[in-house]
């Protein structure tokens, strides 16, 4: 079957969208899509949530990662079998030890940026011009992250490494540009008020680890700033994580009655109890750009969302309602409890964090709804501020 989906410009307002080339059904996969770059969030490696360096598969078994979200070596998962983790497959980088889920990953990694970018032995010098950048960033971007610097290094070293530099350079203009003030809005909302100062400190760091005669302009502080921008606007959140698997495998299983409600009482007390321990860090989080899903625009009724339910970097865009050929394919850029939101706080939320205002069908329909955030509201309306940068999806 061909695309079920395809990409068609707008207009210079609202720029690109995703249209229906014939009827979905509800529940259909519309695509599956690799990202053309992708990379684990710093902070979430540091505190050791294991995930392979290029697919970001989560590289813990699923009783490993229980027992480490609860602190407790003890735990032992029923049903291990349901367990979808290889140790067996894993690999490493022989010069710099990072961890590579299988060695096609390994292969990929190698083949398309991992030449420029490994560390070899200086992995742990804190001296090396890679981990000052990274140190960099981990001080300017604390939990809970929403973008990684390393995005951009390994957009650079693919196109270092390319033999047609050309293509990958296409490749990543298709993501949508902005003007210059609002990559400044974005710069702003990713590095707060000292922007201007950690922009240039991260932009010198980078030209340190990275400069290319090639990709000269990048280096510069305008180009620098857009690169910024385009993977500040672009990036779409991936999380992964094996006990998620193991819990849906569970789930599927065939059990009689009673043996099946003490699997799910058992999994719903784990969850309570890791919440206590870890709060809502549960996954391998990173992010990636993925070509179709960023010409996606939002709505407030969105009829498609993404998900990653093979454990690794692989978007699905899965239709929530039946979708007409021709019609737009939309998704959320606010979680469920910020889409339950009146009018007037979404839209503050899309325009601190996306620089724009929605004009879905819900949204239309209350816009004589007063512009206010009633009480309630008011109250949890520091806690949305700052809504995740990027799309919901970082739960699997």
């Amino acid at each position: 079957a061909g695309a079920a989906a395809e990409a068609r410009f707008i207009s210079s307002a609202k720029g690109k969208g995703l249209f229906a080339t014939r009827n979905i059904r509800k529940g259909e996969t519309i695509f599956v899509e690799r990202p053309v770059v992708a990379s684990q969030f710093l902070w979430n490696a540091l505190y050791n949530y294991r995930a392979c360096d290029h697919c970001l598969r989560a590289l813990e078994t699923a009783e490993e990662n229980a027992q480490r979200l609860l602190g407790k070596s003890s735990l032992v998962l029923p049903h291990p079998e349901q367990c979808s983790i290889r140790k067996e497959l894993h690999q490493q980088c022989p010069r710099c030890q990072v961890t590579y889920c299988s060695a096609e990953c390994r292969q990929a990694a190698l083949e398309q940026y991992h030449q420029v970018l490994c560390l070899g032995p200086s992995r742990d010098d804190p001296t090396h011009p890679l981990n000052k950048l990274q140190e960099a960033w981990r001080n300017m971007h604390y939990p809970p992250e929403t973008s990684s610097i390393m995005l951009m290094a390994r957009m650079v070293a693919t196109i270092k490494q390319a033999k047609d530099k050309e293509w990958w350079i296409k490749a990543f203009s298709q993501f949508c540009n902005k003007t210059a003030n609002e990559e400044e809005e974005i710069v702003h909302k990713l590095l707060g008020d000292k922007f201007k100062g950690q922009l240039e400190l991260l932009r010198l760091l980078f030209t340190e680890a990275l400069y290319d005669e090639y990709l000269s302009r990048w280096f510069t502080p305008e180009g620098f700033r857009s690169l910024f921008a385009l993977v500040g606007t672009n990036g779409q959140g991936i999380g992964t994580s094996s006990l998620s698997q193991w819990v849906h495998a569970c789930d599927a299983l065939d059990l009689p009655m009673l043996e099946r409600e003490e699997l799910d009482a058992f999994i719903d007390q784990l969850y309570k109890d890791i919440e206590k321990e870890s709060g809502e860090f549960l996954n391998c989080e990173g992010s990636g750009l993925y070509v179709l899903q960023s010409c996606c625009n939002h709505s407030c009724i969105p009829n498609a969302e993404t998900s990653f339910p093979e454990n690794n970097f692989l978007l699905h865009l899965t239709a929530l309602e039946d979708i007409e050929a021709g019609e737009e394919i939309c998704i959320s850029y606010l979680d469920c409890c910020q889409r339950e939101r009146s009018r007037h706080s979404r839209n503050k939320i899309l325009r601190e964090n996306y620089l724009f205002t929605c004009s879905c069908p819900k949204c239309l329909a209350q816009a004589d709804d007063a512009d206010v955030t009633s009480d309630e509201e008011e109250e949890g309306e520091g806690e949305t501020d700052d809504a995740e940068l990027e799309d919901e999806m970082t739960d699997v």
